[in-house]
């Protein structure tokens, strides 16, 4: 399959763009990381596949308004 028929086959199935969904993935991954567990951010990184905590914290922030160390404790206090 060609590059740009798989761009078209997930944009068709998803509504977005690969990359966007990855994102979203990796947000997702990264917050059930952050709810579940005591790990340390720079490992939740890793484990959600950005390529370091700054990205990770960047992408958090834009999408949810809070960083990740901020949803951890909110969420907690809300459990």
């Amino acid at each position: 399959m060609s590059r740009r028929t798989f761009t078209r086959h997930v944009h068709k199935t998803t509504g977005t763009t690969v990359l966007q969904w990855l994102l979203h993935q990796r947000l997702t991954h990264a917050r059930r990381l952050l709810e579940a567990s005591d790990r340390p951010i720079e490992a939740i990184a890793g484990d959600a596949g950005f390529g370091s905590p700054v990205s990770m914290r960047q992408h958090f922030a834009a999408a949810l308004g809070v960083s990740p160390l901020t949803y951890r404790r909110q969420f907690r206090a809300a459990a």
